[in-house]
């Protein structure tokens, strides 16, 4: 009959185990220690028990799924006490007399959805950790996105969204807009701010060729940028006709400004200016002018007779 392994051989096996076969604990080697799994395994197989070897084997098929794990780098000490709960958990179990292999699974399953739970948050400009390996590494999210190319015929719409594939956070979300006039360009140092636009949509109408050129909208939350999308606006063809032709006329209408009106009035010369004049002194003009004399003279004269009998009578 073969005597049961000393404690130290199994503790060196799982040791062995543990160092070969790292990559296949993943999440489970990151955030619980060797004594963690070895108390656990020795709690519910005992001390000495050919049990243990296979305790340690069922401990590690259980949480082959948490391999790949990848988790934003704030949220890596929510796990580690996730990890820890689950440890004190599994402890009960085993001082209960439970069987470690319906509790691994079952612990496994309980941590894969806290960590789903973990995943579902916002980009996160500086690391990310993984549980393979148990390394941080940069953002496979860029902060800067590539240009997008938008192409909009004269004097219709343009329409630019800002929105990202990740979920961003319910409050303290902000939106502004950049434009870099007539450049292809992810270069801040080119634009300037647009004011007015505000919201995630932002909308150009009617376009026209001076709205040539790249489009910027940064997302922040909390002051912080989460994302800087890009969109080059290329403006083609002519507007239409009628249009043209309402636009001509509003131009003409900007440009008019009311003038003073020029008034030409008859010229009415004086008596002494036309006896001035050198044509005004002809025979014919001579003969009018003694015929108004004597005219006014002999008016001047039945006016005093007039006068004189009316005065005679009165006596």
């Amino acid at each position: 009959m073969a005597l049961p392994a000393p404690a130290s051989t199994v503790s060196s096996a799982l040791v062995a185990l543990t160092v070969f076969r790292a990559s296949a604990w993943a999440c489970l080697l990151c955030f619980t220690s060797y004594n963690e799994r070895l108390q656990i395994c020795q709690i519910f197989a005992g001390l000495e028990s050919p049990e243990l070897g296979k305790c340690e084997e069922a401990f590690t098929d259980a949480f082959k799924g948490l391999l790949d794990t990848e988790i934003n780098y704030d949220e890596r000490s929510q796990l580690h006490d996730a990890f820890t709960q689950m440890t004190y958990s599994l402890q009960e179990v085993a001082a209960a007399q439970g069987s470690f292999r319906a509790a691994f699974p079952h612990a496994a399953e309980k941590m894969q959805k806290i960590i789903l739970q973990l995943k579902e948050g916002l980009q996160e400009v500086a690391r990310r950790f993984r549980c393979h390996g148990c390394y941080s590494t940069v953002c496979d999210l860029p902060l800067d996105c590539p240009v997008q190319d938008v192409t909009v015929t004269r004097g219709h719409q343009a329409l630019f969204s800002c929105t990202v594939n990740f979920q961003l956070p319910k409050e303290e979300i902000t939106y502004s807009w950049k434009f870099a006039g007539g450049l292809r360009t992810r270069d801040l140092s080119y634009f300037r701010d647009i004011p007015r636009a505000r919201g995630y949509l932002a909308r150009i109408r009617p376009v026209q060729p001076t709205h040539r050129g790249t489009f910027s909208c940064e997302i922040t939350h909390d002051q912080r940028p989460l994302a800087r999308l890009y969109f080059f606006l290329n403006v083609t063809g002519p507007p239409p006709r009628g249009e043209t032709e309402l636009q001509v006329s509003f131009r003409e209408v900007l440009r008019w400004a009311p003038r003073e009106v020029e008034v030409i009035e008859p010229w009415r010369p004086s008596l002494g200016e036309l006896l001035a004049r050198p044509e005004a002194l002809t025979p014919g003009n001579q003969c009018l002018l003694a015929a108004a004399v004597a005219l006014a003279s002999a008016s001047a004269t039945v006016l005093a007779w007039l006068f004189f009998r009316w005065y005679c009578s009165g006596d």
